[in-house]
């Protein structure tokens, strides 16, 4: 019986992400964005790497979807960078990539887009 309740202890139990965004600041949401004054070589690699080995979903900042507009790379930076908080927990360290990103609590999406950017469920 002591093995059987040592193996339930040890199951992963999936969570939900606040779909408003992480609750890291006292009183209010945060989301991870792009920081200010990060150099354009490496805001790339973070976001490449965000979009290839860090397996968030970047169809929507792709030419054609519905957030490729504004077509900057603060701006698809930002929406990956912060898909991948969402999708990770909601972890301080989940928004890091090189020191190019930084925790706000400013909703960085507009209308059509803060969907896609806030509300994840963890598997």
């Amino acid at each position: 019986m002591m093995v059987q309740e040592k193996a339930d202890a040890s199951m992963p139990v999936s969570t939900l992400s606040p779909p408003e965004g992480n609750t890291t600041f006292l009183g209010g949401t945060s989301w991870c964005v792009a920081r200010p004054g990060s150099s354009s070589v490496d805001l790339q690699i973070a976001l490449d790497w965000a979009c290839g080995l860090g397996k968030t979903d970047c169809g929507p900042i792709q030419p054609g979807g519905p957030c490729f507009e504004p077509n900057t790379l603060v701006s698809h930076a930002s929406y990956a960078f912060n898909s991948y908080y969402q999708q990770n927990g909601n972890s301080d360290i989940a928004c890091y990539f090189g020191g190019t990103a930084i925790l706000t609590q400013n909703n960085p999406g507009d209308a059509k887009c803060v969907c896609k950017i806030v509300f994840y469920v963890n598997d």
